[in-house]
């Protein structure tokens, strides 16, 4: 029996895929995270990182799990299930309190963190994270851990997200039709960055950017600390459209072009190689050439890095990222987008794929578009480092997806 097992769920735009991984280590102090399986499925019923049809999402989360499963030969009954989108919203709060015994303790602690928390949202909005950045105890900035610490007046900065109530609770309603339970709906630009960036990497300063189906998911972290989060409604998507309109040829034609064909610029492709594409009859081909797939690929793929740089300018963070950015997201393997992105930030850019902490089947996680369920996960075991919840047991599974059902449909 395997007792801490725990999964990340990333449903997109164009695929869903999970991740089951075993605790190891010290479960409670020092957590790894043992790869033991990865399933993924064709997202239908998803548009713009919304559920549009609930059944269709279902079947296709409930097919993504069961592969992982049935690689990893257990069965989980939760998921860390991942979620963004335009609706999601991040901003900083202060809270201030006075500290009751001239020594901090953890009640002093939780009393800042409410006080921070306590700001009116609009009724169709919920709470995702409150996620502290700094304490500042008698004006003393830059502490990380107050408890213990003397002082009379204790403030915390507070980074709040919150996003549609609406939103999530379709995942949270999808994944209990699939038969399992979601233990957190977890913002994914944060499960990404926590399964691509490295502590090195948070501290020195660096963008993380994951390019998904149709927005681009940015966090930034320096001095360890998360600084900013935004979803820009840009994302791989808006390059397959544009070569439907640039070869004329049907969407799902043009993905395949991309995805087969597709390079973050011309200089990567011989000028002479021509592929074949859908002429305009049904039966009939033609023959186009790939410098001209890879012409449409970057013109729209700068654009979309020149929509990154533009955010960080108006943050005023391009002078924070001594790391660089990390690359990341289904559309992030484009031959030549590493190089592409250099030009367009100034800045050190490497590909992110999860690596840091994992044992066992890391490699077939190892991929741009397995970052975000594998840092869902990796943000599960942090989870059960704090509180000792989220993660299911061997024998639990089957029970948990009959109650699940049980609850859904009586």
């Amino acid at each position: 029996m395997r007792p801490n097992l725990i999964a990340g769920l990333d449903i997109g735009t164009t695929k869903t895929v999970a991740v089951i991984g075993e605790l190891t280590g010290e479960p409670r102090r020092n957590p790894g995270l043992k790869i033991l399986g990865v399933g993924q499925a064709r997202t239908t019923g998803v548009r713009g990182e919304r559920v549009t049809n609930l059944e269709e999402t279902t079947e296709s989360i409930r097919a993504a799990i069961q592969e992982a499963e049935l690689m990893a030969g257990v069965e989980v009954d939760r998921v860390f299930a991942g979620l963004s989108g335009e609706h999601v919203r991040a901003w900083s709060s202060m809270g201030v309190v006075a500290v009751q015994d001239d020594e901090i303790t953890p009640g002093d602690v939780n009393r800042v963190h409410e006080v921070a928390r306590a700001v009116a949202l609009p009724p169709d909005q919920e709470m995702l994270h409150a996620i502290p950045v700094e304490y500042i105890v008698d004006h003393q900035r830059g502490i990380k851990d107050p408890v213990g610490m003397s002082g009379t007046r204790l403030e915390a900065e507070v980074y709040l997200v919150t996003c549609s109530a609406t939103a999530a609770g379709n995942i949270r309603k999808a994944v209990t039709r699939a038969g399992y339970g979601v233990q957190e709906v977890v913002l994914e630009a944060l499960g990404t960055a926590r399964g691509v960036l490295t502590e090195d990497e948070k501290e020195v300063g660096a963008a993380m950017v994951e390019v998904g189906g149709t927005t681009t998911d940015l966090a930034i972290y320096y001095e360890g600390k998360l600084r900013h989060i935004a979803i820009l409604p840009v994302g791989g998507q808006t390059v397959t459209q544009d070569l439907v309109k640039g070869l004329s040829i049907p969407f799902h034609e043009a993905h395949k072009a991309k995805e087969q064909h597709g390079a973050a610029s011309a200089q990567f492709v011989d000028p002479q190689e021509t592929v074949e594409v859908p002429g305009p009859a049904p039966g009939q081909t033609r023959h186009v050439a790939r410098e001209l797939i890879a012409h449409i690929c970057e013109q729209r793929l700068d654009e979309l890095f020149g929509l990154v740089q533009k955010e960080l300018e108006e943050q005023g963070l391009t002078d924070k990222l001594g790391a660089g950015v990390v690359l990341t997201g289904g559309s992030a393997a484009m031959p030549g987008l590493v190089e592409l992105a250099q030009q367009v930030f100034a800045a050190p850019v490497r590909l992110g794929v999860p690596a840091e902490g994992l044992s066992g089947l890391a490699d077939a996680v190892a991929r741009p578009r397995f970052a975000a369920a594998t840092g869902l996960a990796l943000w599960g075991t942090e989870r059960f480092a704090e509180t000792g919840e989220g993660a299911s047991t061997l024998t639990s599974g089957v029970a948990a997806k009959v109650m699940a059902w049980i609850k859904e449909f009586f």
